[in-house]
């Protein structure tokens, strides 16, 4: 009796766990560029050459992205880095963004990125940096452990600033990290990331 009570139970939580992952929106990313705003949705075209509709949730989080130098790092920043692993259990540098400080702790720790083929994405907050063989070496701590990432001269590294819907304007590039398709073909965003003077977020 007790142990089909368990098995019971056991089929009850798995159920429960199809459903809930059933119910879990699933999300796209998308990259492009804006050709029309119109009050809460705007109009664009995707990287591919496709027509978008983007609906802009009440509270939409819009956060331009302006080029930024090695200089910018600073210790105590909060950056984030895809990068690729190095035999040594360092990381090298594909990109770095740094994130305005309202956004401190977004997607903090050390995971695998979809950015590239094998490469890593670490989020944390920057601490010493030091002049290595190819470029700066910069310490990157999270919750869990620390990376140091090299950073040479050509990668391309932007800053964050947290903006307002005046930032979308048709001509700028954007992209949406976690768009909800819906049954129409539009997609809902609660944050996008638009280029400013010409740059094209990743």
């Amino acid at each position: 009796m007790i142990r089909k009570s368990i098995a019971a139970g056991v089929a009850l939580l798995a159920a429960f766990a199809a459903a809930a992952l059933a119910q879990a929106p699933q999300t796209v990313r998308l990259h492009g560029v804006i050709e029309k705003v119109d009050g809460k949705a705007l109009a664009a075209k995707s990287d591919k050459g496709a027509p978008l509709t983007l609906n802009l949730a009440d509270k939409i989080l819009v956060v331009e992205v302006v080029k930024a130098s090695i200089a910018d790092i600073k210790d105590g920043d909060y950056i984030g880095s895809g990068a690729m692993p190095q035999p040594d259990g360092s990381q090298k540098a594909i990109e770095v963004h740094i994130f305005a400080e309202q956004m401190r702790g977004t997607g903090e720790g050390f995971r695998p990125w979809d950015g590239a083929p094998n490469s890593t994405m670490t989020n944390g907050t920057v601490g010493a940096t030091v002049t290595g063989v190819a470029g700066p070496v910069v310490t990157v701590k999270y919750k869990d452990g620390e990376k140091k990432i090299s950073v040479g001269p050509d990668v391309p590294i932007v800053r964050y600033v947290v903006s307002d819907q005046s930032a979308l304007k048709p001509g700028a590039a954007f992209s949406v990290i976690a768009a909800v398709k819906q049954p129409d073909g539009s997609f809902n965003i609660n944050r996008i990331n638009v280029g400013r003077d010409g740059v094209v977020p990743r």
